[in-house]
């Protein structure tokens, strides 16, 4: 049997990601539990370049980008797969992962991080133009972004929709509107219904504790 470990954060997106993919696909590994303000001379050792999570060790291999990971192991491990076989669809698929995680780098930040209505307020608007392009451009009438079932897009995204439902009780802003986006919500209320996907994504209130937290931290200095 393979030695697999997985290096991560509990209250990590893209841990979710490796740890959703492992769980839908019932390969069992061992999970460590990184402190983010003292991480692990394992996890800079196999991670060198970012000194970030998650990591994944197959056999002493580390593998390190949550997507990239996502694929090695739906790669090597077929059972219920999430990267699409036929070649077009496959390229779709990671476009797709590709503008979500150009979505990330846009705008994770900056919500993160905005201190007053106005800012906080540009921030969800470009949040909304991009969640309207997934709703028409990718997901359509489908279940799920994949059709109809899971694929690497619907992990991808969820991972970061559900975090966003997290910072909008932190910053108190409703991210994810029914009425402004009635069939994206109904996607993620199908998506969280996953038993796999729900039953391994952290308690709401104790990470909505967390980000406040590390929010005001981060706040506190322009606020004197």
């Amino acid at each position: 049997m393979a030695d697999l470990k997985l290096h991560g954060f509990w209250y990590s997106p893209f841990t979710f990601r490796v740890l959703w993919t492992l769980k839908l696909k019932g390969i069992p590994f061992e999970y460590i539990e990184e402190d983010r303000f003292n991480k692990s001379p394992q996890l800079l050792q196999y991670n060198p370049v970012h000194k970030k999570t998650p990591v994944f060790v197959h056999d002493g291999k580390p593998i390190c980008e949550s997507m990239i990971i996502v694929e090695y192991i739906d790669e090597l491990w077929t059972q219920n797969p999430l990267v699409p076989s036929d070649p077009h669809v496959k390229a779709v698929a990671r476009f797709w992962v590709r503008y979500v995680e150009d979505m990330i780098s846009a705008v994770a930040s900056p919500l993160f991080r905005s201190n007053g209505s106005a800012e906080r307020e540009k921030v969800i608007k470009d949040i909304w133009e991009r969640f309207g392009v997934i709703e028409d451009q990718c997901l359509g009438d489908k279940k799920f972004l994949g059709g109809d079932t899971l694929n690497i897009v619907d992990i991808a995204f969820g991972s970061f929709v559900k975090f966003l439902v997290f910072m909008g009780d932190v910053v108190e802003v409703e991210i994810l509107e029914a009425e402004k986006f009635p069939r994206l919500h109904t996607w993620f209320n199908n998506f969280m219904d996953v038993p796999v996907i729900r039953d391994n994504t952290p308690e709401h209130e104790k990470l909505v504790a967390l980000m406040k937290s590390l929010r005001e931290q981060i706040l506190a200095p322009s606020r004197k």
